[in-house]
């Protein structure tokens, strides 16, 4: 069973030409025009997504800042996951509440394990009433996914646990591994000990999604596990491991049209995945191209 997912919002709210600028990112849609939001989800929704994830990617400090954070971080979340669920409006669609990486993303090393329990709980409480699953998402590191594990404590909602990837090295050559240098096992291990259901990539590189996929379902094989795997890729151009989170705001390739991108997928259903959606630079057309070629 195929699992649609939607693309990336910070982008689509960009071109829907809501207010964009980092280091606010997407949570200033939430603040100056929460109506580009639901226009934003709306969009993917009609063009076939089956889950569409809450707009509270940039809900932390990292982006808002602390004293913003302070005030007004619960209201954010709230505002984020009360959106998400009026756009769905009665339809089918499930509703995913996002768990950002809390201090910049592909930037493990950042990770504050002390102050993470305060801020995911801001998060959790804020989206809680709204969703249906959470999705821990753009991980760098296993030790994010063990934090959101025990934040969440005895939620019974599913729990989907997403992991960047290291982008190609100065020699163009393809690493399989986390933005931490974990390998994809070790990935497996934290998801199935955090009880997730299940593992994807995101954020990241079409062209390395395929290997992770293999790589994850031989160790969930060897495993005797049951994880449903999944990739919603990028279509940022190749980002440094060392690129300071917050940079800028990055450019977008020009050959990941939806065609291309459909391609991609259907190498990674091959590979494993049932569930396939877009992150930044993916937009509803690319959505709508998944709807109609990966189920074929």
């Amino acid at each position: 069973m195929l699992t649609l997912l939607d693309g990336g919002l910070g982008r689509e709210l960009k071109r829907l030409g809501a207010p964009f600028r980092q280091p606010e990112w997407s949570a200033l849609a939430l603040m100056e025009a929460p109506e580009c939001v639901t226009q934003a989800h709306r969009a993917f929704i009609q063009a076939g997504a089956e889950v569409i994830t809450t707009n509270a990617y940039a809900v932390v400090p990292f982006h808002i800042g602390e004293a913003c954070f302070a005030e007004r971080g619960l209201a954010l979340a709230t505002l984020a996951g009360k959106l998400a669920r009026d756009s769905v409006a009665g339809e089918a669609v499930t509703v995913a509440g996002s768990l950002p990486p809390l201090f910049g993303s592909y930037q493990p090393a950042l990770f504050d394990a002390q102050r993470a329990p305060e801020l995911l709980a801001t998060l959790i409480e804020g989206q809680a009433p709204y969703v249906d699953v959470w999705l821990a998402e753009t991980l760098g590191a296993t030790q994010e996914a063990r934090a959101v594990a025990t934040a969440l404590g005895n939620d019974p909602r599913p729990r989907w646990f997403s992991f960047t990837l290291q982008d190609a090295d100065e020699n163009g050559e393809l690493p399989c591994a986390l933005r931490s240098g974990e390998g994809v096992e070790a990935a497996v291990n934290a998801v199935l000990e955090a009880g997730g259901e299940a593992l994807l990539f995101n954020c990241s590189q079409a062209e390395l999604m395929e290997e992770a996929l293999r790589q994850a379902q031989a160790a969930v094989d060897a495993k005797g596990a049951t994880l449903r795997l999944g990739v919603y890729a990028n279509s940022f151009v190749p980002q440094s491991n060392r690129i300071a989170a917050n940079a800028g705001v990055s450019d977008m390739r020009d050959d990941l049209g939806p065609d291309a991108y459909a391609d991609f997928a259907k190498r990674w259903q091959a590979a494993g995945a049932s569930m396939i959606g877009g992150c930044c630079g993916i937009g509803p057309e690319h959505i709508a191209k998944l709807a109609e070629a990966v189920r074929d």
